[in-house]
């Protein structure tokens, strides 16, 4: 007899289905950009979209979630995210493209807080910490999207047919996922959130945190290339790979953090990250040859890559309902990744890469000082519950 998937189990599967989504679409972006006969900047501008929708309604989401209850609003917009995928190859122009990956962005971004905001609820009921190996179940659905986008793409197939069958495919490993999630009734008898809540008070500290993270993430993955390419004088293959060590390091960093915050608490674990980070930034900014800006990356990736998840799972406890708390994180974090490309080429136009990513260092320190706002003690929520603290909170500071 088959062995029922338990919680962590499915909701693992759901951040990888989140992740495959947009892994496929990635890859056939190019293929897009020539269906609608734009060059670098309406594309970029396109791209933009989903940024945008996404940060519309992510202060909506903790409502919706009540409202309809976790598990039921993790199928529900996991599912509208899959179905998205197949809209963008069908745009016949920029004019299109815009608003379909406005709500392609909205249904990604909504999905995004309600699959973190269960995984918060099962890491409770757990009393172990397991959003890490989540938030790493997310780089391996994306890197398998990716893969299948790239057979595709050089095959020469449609991203029409490709992207409407991954879109089938994904739907149903979602739906699978979904339904062995634990069941969770509407909120009816409890304080429902504001429809529409920026992030309060008690997530500001938190998000400080996953702020200067995202940061330095969103500028290594848009500008490492760029930096080994025009500071080091890296050709394109070898500046390619300052991404690829960025990347795995992040991804097998997430796939085992779990264990390390298991047993040093987030606090410190954020600590040494970040001051792995902070050194590998230190080894950017004073690289004047490709390996040790490479090796720089790769630190940055290893020091920041536990931060999100975790405070994702402080920004859940911290307030009266999960979802409203991982909303808030995510608003605030999300924000810096689509304003993190932008300022750091203004700033090295301005100067030059080498200060930008200096700046990125001393957001790195940042995060090392303000590191506090994980600890459990501080992020005691006040729920309907009675504000009791889960289980997960006696882990080691």
């Amino acid at each position: 007899m088959a062995r029922i998937p338990g919680p962590r189990t499915a909701i693992a599967a759901v951040f990888a289905v989140h992740g495959a989504v947009g892994g496929a679409f990635a890859t056939r972006i190019p293929w897009i950009q020539d269906r609608v006969d734009t060059g670098a900047g309406g594309l970029g501008l396109a791209l933009l979209a989903p940024a945008v929708g996404t940060l519309l309604t992510m202060p909506a989401a903790g409502r919706l979630i009540h409202r309809l209850g976790g598990r039921n609003a993790t199928r529900l917009l996991l599912a509208g995210w899959c179905l998205a995928l197949v809209l963008p190859p069908l745009a016949p122009g920029l004019a299109v493209l815009w608003p379909v990956l406005l709500v392609y962005g909205a249904l990604g971004g909504l999905a995004d807080v309600a699959m973190n905001a269960q995984g918060v609820r099962i890491e409770e009921s757990l009393g172990r910490p397991i959003m890490s190996g989540l938030h790493g179940m997310w780089s391996v659905g994306a890197l398998a999207g990716a893969g299948t986008g790239v057979l595709a793409a050089q095959a020469g197939i449609d991203a029409r047919p490709h992207l409407a069958v991954t879109a089938l495919v994904l739907l149903g490993c979602g739906l699978l996922a979904s339904s062995f999630l634990p069941p969770s009734r509407p909120g009816l008898d409890s304080v429902a959130p504001p429809r529409f809540a920026l992030p309060g008070r008690e997530v500001l500290g938190i998000g400080l945190v996953g702020f200067c993270a995202v940061l330095a993430e969103g500028a290594a993955a848009d500008w490492s290339g760029v930096y080994l390419k025009d500071v080091t004088g890296a050709g394109p293959g070898v500046a390619a790979v300052s991404y690829t060590a960025f990347a795995l390091t992040m991804a097998l960093a997430r796939l085992g953090g779990d264990a390390v915050v298991a047993r040093l608490g987030p606090v410190r674990t954020v600590r040494l990250g970040g001051v792995l980070a902070v050194l590998g930034g230190l080894a950017v900014v004073a690289a004047r040859s490709p390996l040790p800006a490479i090796a720089g990356f790769g630190l940055i990736g290893l020091g920041v890559a536990v931060v999100i998840p975790l405070a994702f799972t402080a920004g859940g406890r911290a307030a009266a309902d999960p979802g409203q708390g991982v909303a808030g994180i995510a608003t605030l974090t999300y924000s810096c990744l689509l304003l993190a490309p932008a300022a750091i080429g203004g700033i090295a136009s301005l100067t030059s890469l080498s200060v930008s990513f200096a700046l990125v260092t001393a957001a790195l320190v940042v995060m090392v000082a303000s590191a506090g706002f994980l600890r459990p003690a501080a992020v005691q929520p006040s729920r309907s519950s009675g504000g009791r603290r889960g289980p997960g909170c006696s882990w080691p500071r």
